[in-house]
């Protein structure tokens, strides 16, 4: 069955994408644990991905390249309207998939120098900004996979734009939580974290002057690691290069740290950013106010338990202090 589909839980009004080609093995490892397939997106080799929507220029005619995913889990065809099926309800796995080349040799992401990894983010907000212009698309992310255990299958530094036609429901709760605290303390939610995390100081790892790279308080699995800007914006695609750059610089930072302390783990990163507001202004009235957008990288260390998934709780054996206190002992290079 080729179709994608979107399907809610009317129970937790979560949402489950439908896609029998995206199927995979399970998988337990570090980063550099098997061998992955060779890749297609090296320079010279533009042949077999040959639709770019998006490239930073470099030394080989470009550095960053975005081109559609050739397997998406979502697709720009479809219903993006709401159906229902009996006590459910589902539409159509409206949405968009590209692959960010983020390299046109063999280097890996955190091998790149901020000034690289800076054209990166730049292919990242171009496109989130393009993709906004698609009345049917509504929220926006950013997802890197490093190793097998991660789910990463091609030996290239890649990472993946996704534009969906939903608003999933952890972005939800999270704008939820965002605006009821500001609704009863008309304070952010982020800055007062922040203003927390920087007063304290035991789980802060690095800081310049756009962001902060934490430990968070509750993190979700050992050495997680989030990077939060110290402007107040809810949009990534608003930052500009300075902010970029600072970003770039604290991702450097972050991701050499944990590869020292942890030998090079799996890992993900997630990107979360505000959803477009066009058609849902009413539902976030102090969203520029309340919301921020953000990064975290999870190592993947362990697999998920039984209980976790049962509970929605994670169980984390290693204390955000005590990760943090190791993250800052490590030697980086500028």
């Amino acid at each position: 069955m080729d179709k994608t589909e979107w399907r809610m839980d009317p129970l937790t009004r979560e949402w489950t994408i439908f896609n029998e080609g995206r199927a995979l093995p399970p998988t337990c490892g570090g980063a550099d644990d098997g061998p992955l397939a060779d890749s297609p997106f090296r320079a010279g080799l533009e042949h077999y991905a040959p639709h770019s929507v998006h490239h930073e220029g470099g030394p080989h005619s470009w550095q960053v390249r975005v081109v559609p995913n050739r397997a998406p889990i979502l697709r720009v065809e479809g219903d993006h309207a709401h159906t229902s099926d009996g006590l459910y309800e589902r539409l159509d796995g409206v949405g968009a998939h590209e692959i960010v080349i983020e390299d046109p040799g063999r280097r890996r992401f955190e091998d790149l120098p901020p000034a690289e990894l800076t054209k990166v983010l730049s292919a990242w907000r171009a496109r989130i900004e393009d993709l906004m212009r698609d009345m049917r698309l509504r929220s926006f992310t950013v997802v890197k996979d490093v190793g097998r255990a991660a789910g990463q299958s091609i030996a290239h530094s890649l990472s993946q734009v996704f534009a969906m036609a939903v608003i999933p429901s952890a972005l939800r709760r999270k704008l939820e939580s965002a605006r009821d605290y500001y609704a009863a303390k008309e304070r952010s939610l982020f800055a007062d974290i922040l203003a927390e995390e920087k007063r304290k100081g035991i789980r802060i790892v690095y800081e310049n002057a756009g962001c902060v790279v934490f430990c968070p308080y509750a993190a979700r699995g050992p050495f997680e690691v989030a990077i939060w800007p110290k402007r107040q914006s809810p949009d990534f695609h608003h930052s500009n290069h300075e902010e970029l750059g600072y970003f770039a610089d604290a991702l450097h930072q972050a991701l050499a740290r944990l590869n020292r302390a942890l030998c090079r783990p799996a890992w993900h990163f997630l990107l979360t950013t505000a959803p477009s507001r066009v058609l849902s202004a009413g539902d976030w009235p102090t969203i520029e106010e309340d919301f921020r957008w953000h990064a975290s990288i999870l190592p993947r260390l362990n697999p998920m338990s039984g209980f976790e998934i049962s509970t929605g709780s994670h169980v984390n054996g290693v204390w955000p202090e005590v990760a943090a206190d190791h993250l800052r002992a490590q030697e980086v290079t500028p």
